[in-house]
């Protein structure tokens, strides 16, 4: 594969092929053991589904459809392999015998596939021995169902980049000798976190790209809130997957109300919150008072804990600012991160007023881990402007200009500081 596949036609119901190629994929590793060929085969499934339903019309039956044709697929490919070792070594004796044996093509029929199989991709897919990156993109090609371009454009990479990487990771697995079912159960904890980890990021590069012209990237929002759903699904009473939808679903509830028609960034304290989604902000809500009651609070139960307080408040003014200072004060305990600190200063801020958060702040000065993060002048020069010290606060606002490649943030940090320089000529 190229890693060109098209994008769906607006024919095809492409929320159904996506809920079907892990799927797929999950049966045609069971039955054939390969991971790299088969996540060839599916895409080119995908591909011929993508030509002809919007044609002949949605099969009764898109799953086997799908299935037959990528098991053909890899059929023929092991077949010209087969092949093609016997040409090179000129004996079939020298060929191991099970080289020599080639599954049939599967019949037209969903073959039974395993619920359990979408939930055993996305833990390999996730796997310890691959980087974070590789994660990423095979993650939303094998289990979210998106072709190479679509995620090269929500990255903003060249696609030859994102092809590498899932090519990469492909690897990966196979060199880690990875097999196709749930890690042990002694491990199993420790992957989980790392699944986690994944679609938290995937979620929060859809909600504030890192870098382009749009401040958000829906598709993947939407992809990152329906693997976390699916993920909630199989395993109902793990607290931090519940605590991990519960983040997106409060967090995307705001989502419409983030942005002006030309595209500029509106703050939350400013946002029209009539515009926010309280069916969603709804389920957020319970799935986190659920999650909490099942035992001790993990770090995206306090997340979304702290998502659903300010969800809660009908007026910016009316944020209960205590509990998010205590909600940050637990979870810099749970997991300690210089961001979080970051977000306690804010929160300490409107407790204790903008000196006790530019103190927490000054903290952080040499964190290597929040070098040219943007962040943090950010932070700084809305603290200093509250403090009233405005040229300084410029200062910063510039600074933090300067380190975002996201042009709405860019743009709302220069639009502070122009405002601040204006009125103190």
């Amino acid at each position: 594969m190229t890693g060109d596949t098209p994008a769906v036609p607006d024919a095809v119901p492409e929320g159904l092929l996506r809920e079907l190629a892990p799927q797929v994929l999950g049966a045609l590793i069971r039955r054939f053991g390969t991971f790299e060929t088969a996540e060839d085969a599916v895409q080119e499934a995908l591909l011929a589904a993508a030509i002809q339903w919007p044609t002949d019309g949605v099969p009764d039956n898109p799953r086997g459809w799908l299935l037959t044709v990528a098991s053909r697929r890899l059929t023929d490919q092991l077949r010209s392999e087969v092949a093609r070792h016997r040409r090179e070594t000129a004996s079939v004796a020298l060929l191991p015998a099970e080289a020599l044996v080639v599954p049939a093509p599967a019949e037209p029929r969903d073959d039974g596939v395993d619920p359990d199989d979408t939930l055993v991709l996305l833990f390999m897919c996730c796997h310890p021995a691959l980087s974070p990156a590789s994660q990423l993109a095979l993650t939303l090609r094998a289990v979210g169902g998106l072709t190479t371009e679509q995620i090269a454009r929500a990255f903003l990479v060249p696609e030859a980049t994102i092809y590498q990487r899932i090519s990469r990771a492909k690897q990966g697995i196979r060199a880690a000798g990875a097999r196709f079912e749930l890690p042990p159960a002694g491990e199993r904890a420790e992957r989980l976190q790392v699944v986690l980890q994944v679609l938290y990021l995937i979620f929060n590069e859809g909600y504030t790209a890192t870098s382009g012209e749009a401040l958000h990237r829906p598709d993947l929002t939407t992809e990152a809130i329906r693997l976390a759903r699916d993920l909630h699904g199989r395993l109902p009473d793990e607290p931090e997957v519940g605590g991990l939808l519960a983040l997106m679903l409060l967090t995307d509830a705001r989502r419409p109300a983030r942005t002006l028609p030309d595209g500029s960034l509106v703050p939350l304290d400013q946002q029209d919150r009539g515009r926010w989604n309280q069916a969603m902000i709804a389920e957020g809500r319970e799935l986190v008072r659920t999650a909490l009651e099942r035992g001790p609070a993990g770090p995206y139960q306090v997340q979304a804990a702290i998502a659903a307080v300010h969800d809660e408040a009908p007026r910016a003014e009316d944020t209960d600012w205590p509990q998010v200072l205590a909600l940050y004060e637990l979870l810099e305990a749970l997991a300690p991160n210089p961001m979080v600190t970051v977000n306690r200063a804010v929160a300490l801020a409107e407790v204790r007023g903008p000196q006790a958060g530019l103190a927490l702040i000054e903290t952080l000065d040499g964190e290597p881990r929040l070098a040219g993060n943007h962040r943090v002048p950010a932070v700084r020069a809305h603290l200093l402007e509250r403090a009233g010290q405005r040229p300084a606060a410029i200062e910063a606002y510039r600074l933090a200009a300067r380190l975002t490649s996201s042009l709405p943030e860019r743009r709302y940090l220069m639009a502070r500081a122009d405002r601040l320089a204006a009125t103190t000529r």
